[in-house]
């Protein structure tokens, strides 16, 4: 198994203003990701995303805002140990890359630094392919959420 880079490519009917607001601002990525998100939408934004309950076992991540040029790139760093800054070797980058298509958006998605975190092979093997089970489950859900978002006057 190549365990090194997670790739998508989603048409989504919407324009890349409103696509980029759905894959940035937490309000918006709360309806499809995670549970919760509280990050500012700005290059150096700490922050964090939250998976289920905190009270039940629900995980709390560390996430900082890398670049954010709307409405065509924003992209983060998430993974890295809480209070540590986020760099290439202690964390994941995430990327999405709009480009207008049609009446709509051509998203490109990568997640890149699984092998530079430095992880023997059977943790980076299993960290790589929950991700890759993760996004393909939580990708598909901002399609249908950005068009229901287009409809606006």
């Amino acid at each position: 198994m190549e365990i090194g880079t997670i790739e998508r490519e989603l048409y989504i009917q919407a324009s890349p203003e409103v696509v980029f607001e759905v894959v940035s601002n937490p309000e918006h990525v709360r309806q499809w990701w995670p549970d919760d998100a509280r990050y500012e939408v700005a290059p150096g934004s700490a922050g964090e995303i939250v998976f289920g309950d905190t009270e039940a076992g629900g995980q709390v991540v560390a996430l900082t805002v890398v670049e954010a040029r709307p409405p065509h790139t924003f992209s983060f760093r998430w993974t890295h140990p809480a209070g540590e800054t986020a760099t290439e070797g202690n964390s994941l980058l995430v990327t999405f890359v709009l480009t207008p298509s049609g009446d709509g958006t051509l998203l490109k998605f990568t997640e890149t630094g699984f092998r530079e975190l430095g992880w023997e092979a059977a943790a980076l093997e299993e960290m790589y392919q929950e991700h890759v089970n993760g996004w393909n489950m939580f990708l598909p859900r901002l399609v249908p959420y950005a068009a229901t978002l287009q409809v606006q006057p």
